[in-house]
């Protein structure tokens, strides 16, 4: 218990720290992280808000999400403080680099292919709704933040199903011939949970299971290449 406790301090302490300087920075960032949308939108067409406060809660939001993605290094090795000795693991310098380094490349990765790509294209699937039933969308600030995290960090996490694979197959969990069996009841889990994490309509469910789909795939073959093997 002291062993939580101690991580769940450390992560939050350095998060904290990334939420204060991500604070400071909160307009400039929220500009970078609004370009999605703003570059779909057409003459007319405008982001707004509707409430006193409603500007200084989204910049908030805004700076904890950055010192999340910011400090996701620092939470994954406290993550693997705490599953390292369920694998046997602890100690195992090679193996914390390899964790903390892949957990945090497929967490920023997802994140970044969901902000300079799905995104875009959703935003402009959604604006051309507004199009076709001849509305004039304006979007409230919080409404499209809220949007914009929920989907980043759905992609972030799914982005970890390789480093989970990795782990499971090395400790013989499963192996690639248990992915390949039950692929057909994966893909029903894939399309189930990007049902659930994203908004409610096919275009950014197909997003994400597209690419969770290629990660099932490429889950397969870390298993078959790095599970453990039979004894002969």
């Amino acid at each position: 218990m002291e062993r939580v406790r101690s991580c769940l301090i450390q992560a939050l302490a350095a998060v904290l720290v990334l939420f204060a300087v991500a604070f400071l920075l909160a307009p400039q960032l929220f500009e970078i992280l609004v370009e999605p949308l703003r570059s779909r939108l057409q003459p007319g067409q405008s982001l707004i808000g509707t409430g006193v406060a409603e500007v200084f809660f989204v910049e908030i939001k805004v700076a904890f999400l950055v010192a999340l993605l910011a400090g996701s290094p620092v939470v994954f090795y406290q993550v693997w403080r705490l599953a390292a000795p369920l694998f046997g693991a602890d100690g195992r310098t090679a193996w914390l680099v390899g964790f903390v380094g892949a957990a945090t490349l497929f967490f920023l990765s997802g994140s970044f292919f969901c902000y300079r790509t799905v995104l875009p294209l959703a935003f402009l699937y959604f604006l051309d709704q507004y199009g076709a039933i001849g509305v004039q969308p304006e979007i409230r600030v919080a409404e499209y933040f809220s949007f914009f995290s929920r989907i980043v960090m759905a992609f972030g996490i799914t982005f970890q199903l390789p480093v989970f694979t990795f782990f499971l197959a090395r400790t013989g969990v499963w192996n690639h011939q248990f992915l390949l069996h039950h692929f057909r009841y994966a893909l029903l889990v894939m399309f189930v949970l990007a049902a659930v994490l994203t908004p409610p309509d096919v275009v950014s469910q197909i997003l994400l299971a597209g690419p969770l789909i290629g990660l099932y795939l490429l889950s397969i073959g870390i298993a078959y290449v790095f599970g453990r093997k039979p004894p002969e």
